[in-house]
């Protein structure tokens, strides 16, 4: 990144860290009043299916890393590709590098197309970028994924200087985590039934008995 790159990184960044301190106490009050209908929904499989998977998951959360690694590829492989279930991701923003991440994996006309994937490569690379200390260097790291993944650099400087999406994301992971009683990552919702963190194998076996198999 040269120095111009740097210097209009470090301002947005000032500006997203300033919104997440301070929408930490205040949207935490006025959430619900916020109109988040905008905000897409991100979504694998049948939409039609008769059971869906909920997760929220934190982008910075090892326990999700290691998720998203594992059993999430046997969960696509045994009943996303197949059809047989409808799987939501939700994030869940315990940081501000988190929303940073969300913010890349969201960013653009057509995100929806590129969401899990850019997803798959933010965990994946997690140890690396999400241990900086430096917070542009962050931000480079996640916008590296966010070029591999098609996007230019003028979309992701917009998508970083957009505060009211920003804003609207953390509404809506507060709206939608009181919702469903979120306290930890990663979180399961089966069918409207609340689980914490599993074996793959006892997964498979709730998501079985929900579709009758």
């Amino acid at each position: 990144m040269n120095r111009t790159k740097s210097a209009f990184a470090a301002t947005f960044l000032a500006v997203l860290a300033a919104l997440f301190l301070s929408t930490q106490s205040a949207v935490a009050q006025e959430a619900s009043d916020i109109d988040t209908s905008d905000i897409v929904e991100m979504v694998l499989g049948n939409p039609d299916a008769e059971v869906t998977v909920v997760e929220y998951a934190s982008f910075t959360c090892p326990h999700c890393a290691s998720f998203h690694a594992g059993s999430f590829k046997d969960l696509k492989k045994d009943f996303i590709d197949t059809g047989k279930i409808k799987f939501v991701y939700r994030e869940v923003y315990f940081d501000r590098q988190g929303l940073w991440a969300a913010i890349v994996a969201r960013c653009g006309a057509g995100a929806e197309n590129r969401y899990f994937g850019i997803a798959e490569m933010i965990y994946e690379n997690q140890r690396v970028w999400a241990r900086q200390e430096d917070p542009a260097a962050i931000v480079d790291s996640l916008r590296r994924f966010g070029k591999t993944a098609g996007l230019t650099d003028t979309q992701l400087d917009q998508c970083f200087s957009d505060a009211d999406t920003a804003q609207k994301l953390y509404a809506r992971y507060l709206q939608l985590a009181e919702e469903d009683s979120v306290k930890s990552t990663p979180t399961f919702i089966i069918n409207g039934d609340l689980y914490s963190n599993m074996p793959y194998a006892e997964m498979a076996d709730i998501i079985n008995a929900a579709l009758g198999e």
